[in-house]
């Protein structure tokens, strides 16, 4: 998968893709669906996914609560494994966020990229003001000589497939029901970090991972499915994950602290994926350390349980 980052300097290679325009936070169901369609809306056709970073609600709103589902990164890994050729990502930045919708599709869609095909939500919205919608991106396109193919809001269970409904379902400890809408489980990636090794301590040694800039869950213990992706302990784990800011020991940071059953090893260092599966019990604080270890072979005892049955 080639990734670019500018409209202006583009190579030939770049041009002629039916693309799916959104953000795609998340990369869930009707993601996928959008991507799906554009790839037989102009068979023979490179794919591409169009999106921008950073978020355009991040760019108009920096001191706004975190609210990505995923890093730029991980969307990028998951949008290949989907089969997309090109992913367009664009900077997000004062240049595109003034152009009109009408410069927006003569300068990026058709000149930029001399795009076959756009592929876009019902909902979509582009260009400076969120002035331009549907109609007038199919207007343009036939003006441009680009075709422009709409996706329908895809539902399931009755419920409107959204990250926004995706983040209701993580906020309030549903990961499964997060899961049903993303089409796989909410993984939460990042580098293993140093941490103060409390776990080791207690019996229970942790990969600690930054959550920083990440939608945050609701705060607990949860059942996990980890895939460490490189390293000498590459490879698939069950475990049981705290996320939160560790009451017992005055954190303030929120942070994600997971252990693998049946391991042994160091993963500093190492990428970790770690996959949401139920979720166990809220936060909490104990009377001694020794109601706390009683309280984590418990935790771990569940998991097994669920994981087993997965």
């Amino acid at each position: 998968m080639r990734i670019v980052h500018d409209y202006q300097y583009t190579r030939p290679e770049d041009q002629g893709a039916s693309v799916a325009i959104g953000n795609f936070d998340g990369v869930h169901l009707g993601h996928q669906a959008v991507i799906d369609l554009a790839r037989r809306s102009a068979p023979g056709a490179p794919l591409g996914v169009m999106t921008f970073e950073p978020h355009p609600r991040e760019y108009f709103a920096p001191d706004s609560a975190p609210f990505r589902l995923m890093s730029a990164e991980t969307r990028a890994a998951r949008l290949e494994k989907l089969g997309v050729e090109r992913l367009y990502q664009l900077n997000f930045n004062t240049v595109l966020a003034s152009l009109t919708p009408r410069d927006f599709a003569d300068r990026v869609i058709r000149k930029g990229f001399g795009l076959v095909n756009v592929v876009v939500g019902a909902d979509f919205c582009f260009g400076k003001g969120r002035a331009g919608n549907v109609e007038s991106l199919q207007a343009f396109g036939e003006e441009m000589g680009f075709g422009v193919t709409v996706a329908d809001l895809l539902e399931t269970g009755g419920v409107q497939v959204s990250s926004t409904a995706i983040r209701d379902a993580l906020s309030d400890g549903r990961p499964r029901d997060a899961a049903a809408l993303l089409g796989h489980w909410h993984r939460i990636e990042g580098k293993v970090v140093g941490g103060e090794q409390r776990g080791r301590e207690l019996g229970y040694p942790t990969a600690n991972m930054s959550i920083d800039g990440l939608h945050p869950p609701r705060f607990g213990v949860y059942a996990v499915l980890v895939d460490v992706r490189d390293g000498p302990h590459k490879g698939s784990y069950r475990g049981a994950a705290s996320i939160g800011v560790r009451p017992m020991f005055n954190g303030e940071v929120p942070n994600i602290e997971t252990y693998l059953f049946d391991f042994t090893g160091d993963l500093y260092g190492a990428t970790l994926s770690v996959g949401l599966v139920e979720y166990l019990r809220p936060e909490l604080k104990f009377d001694g350390l020794e109601a706390l270890i009683t309280q984590m072979d418990a935790d771990c005892l569940k998991a097994r349980e669920i994981l087993a049955a997965e």
